[in-house]
């Protein structure tokens, strides 16, 4: 039996394949080892509350520039209600990336803006905006509790970075020191080595 370098305990093979897929390509790019056992402290995020467990099946330490930022692979446990009564119980297999950041930015969500997002701030304006950065400002839906915390620590290099993932449906969300970034969409390892690419960029320079 294959030593895969990761959970696989209950895993399906499409899941397997995936994650060794998304592990093989992390590994060609970055230098990367387990962590070991390490609390991310996950339920202080608001993504991963729509899920009644999350399982984090083994997290990957990159190194580099003297610098560290992390990639998850999750296991999400979501019920949902169906048509006839009662509930049924998914799981979905997910990529996430991790960052610490010096400054602490309080609690902050950032993601593509939406036109619902555009219509609901003429009503109702409680998003960010950068006046020295319209493109950024024009592109992503930032909400924070610190307003002035956010605003000092999302400087131009962090909107650099955020402006240059190759991603069109991702999110963001930070909680006071720590960045997470992640997709709902299924894993791929084209998007999971996107997703490290910024985190280490990030740590790199934050």
């Amino acid at each position: 039996m294959p030593d895969f370098p990761f959970d696989t305990v209950g895993l399906t093979s499409e899941q397997i394949d995936n994650f060794q897929e998304t592990y093989t390509a992390l590994k060609s790019k970055f230098n990367i080892q387990q962590t070991g056992d390490i609390d991310f402290h996950l339920e202080d995020f608001e993504v991963f509350k729509r899920f009644f467990a999350v399982n984090l099946r083994d997290s990957f330490l990159i190194k580099h520039s003297g610098c560290s930022s992390y990639v998850l692979f999750t296991e999400n446990h979501i019920k949902l209600p169906h048509d006839k009564g009662g509930i049924s119980e998914f799981c979905e297999c997910q990529i996430w990336a991790l960052a610490y950041l010096k400054r602490n930015l309080g609690r902050v969500l950032i993601r593509p803006e939406t036109l619902a997002d555009k219509i609901i701030e003429l009503i109702h304006p409680i998003e960010i905006d950068f006046k020295e950065d319209k493109a950024f400002s024009d592109t992503f839906y930032v909400v924070a509790n610190d307003h002035e915390k956010a605003v000092n620590g999302i400087d131009r290099n962090l909107r650099n970075a955020i402006m240059d993932v190759r991603e069109d449906d991702f999110i963001i969300e930070i909680a006071d020191h720590t960045l997470i970034i992640g997709s709902k969409k299924p894993i791929t390892a084209a998007r999971a080595v996107h997703l490290a690419e910024f985190v280490a960029r990030v740590a790199s320079m934050c």
